[in-house]
């Protein structure tokens, strides 16, 4: 490799996972290494905020000396520090904050504050043998279901966003109703697979409406109804067969169905004919034969990242690569923004 070649160290903890990458300015990933806390938060049945920043403070040296080692550079030769630090949980972003700034005046070398949810969206560019911009975004993770109008990776403009629970809050509280544990996206995916998508008729909120908002506690309250009816205390989870199956195909179609025909609408208005979808929840395989399906009808090219970039990782920092083509530093007191601006 070149003698020029700038090595970036990108870190990511916004939720519950640890992570650290190391890549060039190409931008061409050398190391991408994530320590997961599923483990830690299962008993919760969700992300517990104070044990989150508890377990990026123990895990986030060895992960990045992880990263050093897989990349085969040492911490020297790192040129530029990235990090996530909006938005997410305010405890769990200032480690990854106040690491990265420690190291970037360590090193005596430029800072750059990421935001994760465009980082999401990155990810599709990582994966792709070419430009994916100008496209429509869409970012549907547990967190966040947001569509942007993204002009260039520096340039984007949200068009709808949720306006209640994100995607992937709905799929955790679905599966906690159905006793399927923590995370629920591949644990309704996995019952789902057993069920009949059509056993109920759930709401799809705003399906035939012009606004590009997304709205899910609607649907999550009906599949509660389902198990329990109005006003009742909420139920025991159904046992394993048929009825809790339906529910879980039945809802994941649901979801499936708001998404896709939102991005079909957004593709129309904007006139773009390239999507690239990014989040935890693009990782569901009926949600991603759905997208295929509607973006061969409409003419447009589909953009999802493999499973891995899928989910929360320090690699779609590189987004911070194009802020240093533009010498686009942060301040060394750069601070962790926990809402999405």
């Amino acid at each position: 490799m070149p003698m020029s070649t700038t090595y970036f160290l990108a870190l990511e903890t916004s939720c519950d996972e640890t992570a650290a990458a190391v890549f060039t300015e190409e931008p061409r990933i050398l190391a991408n290494v994530v320590a997961s806390q599923t483990e830690l938060h299962q008993r919760f049945g969700g992300v517990v905020p104070e044990v989150a920043a508890r377990a990026h403070l123990q895990r986030l040296l060895p992960v990045i000396d992880q990263a050093l080692r897989e990349a085969q550079i040492s911490l020297t030769q790192i040129g530029c520090l990235a990090v996530h630090h909006t938005p997410g949980l305010v405890g769990a972003l200032l480690v990854g904050v106040s690491a990265a700034k420690m190291l970037a005046l360590a090193l005596e070398v430029p800072l750059i504050g990421v935001n994760h949810v465009e980082g999401h969206i990155y990810a599709c560019q990582l994966a792709a043998d070419h430009p994916i911009f100008p496209c429509v975004g869409l970012v549907v993770s547990g967190g966040h279901t947001t569509l942007y109008e993204c002009a260039g990776p520096l340039q984007f403009t949200r068009l709808g966003a949720t306006l209640d629970d994100a995607a992937g809050e709905a799929f955790d509280k679905v599966a906690s109703l159905l006793g399927l544990g923590f995370p629920g996206g591949p644990a309704v995916e996995r019952e789902a697979s057993q069920g009949n998508p059509r056993a109920h008729a759930f709401p799809r909120s705003f399906l035939h409406e012009a606004r590009l908002d997304f709205s899910f506690s609607g649907l999550k309250t009906a599949v509660l109804y389902a198990l329990a009816g109005p006003n009742q205390p909420r139920p025991a989870p159904p046992p394993p067969g048929p009825q809790r199956a339906d529910l879980a195909a039945s809802f994941q179609q649901a979801v499936v169905d708001i998404l896709v025909a939102k991005c079909r609408q957004a593709l129309q208005r904007t006139g773009w004919r390239r999507l690239a979808v990014g989040g935890g929840v693009a990782a569901n395989r009926v949600l991603r034969t759905a997208l295929e399906t509607m973006a061969h009808a409409e003419k447009a090219d589909l953009f999802i990242p493999p499973l891995h970039l899928c989910t929360d990782n320090a690699a779609m920092a590189a987004l911070a690569v194009e802020k240093w083509r533009q010498q686009l530093w942060a301040p060394l007191d750069l601070d962790a923004v926990p809402t999405l601006s």
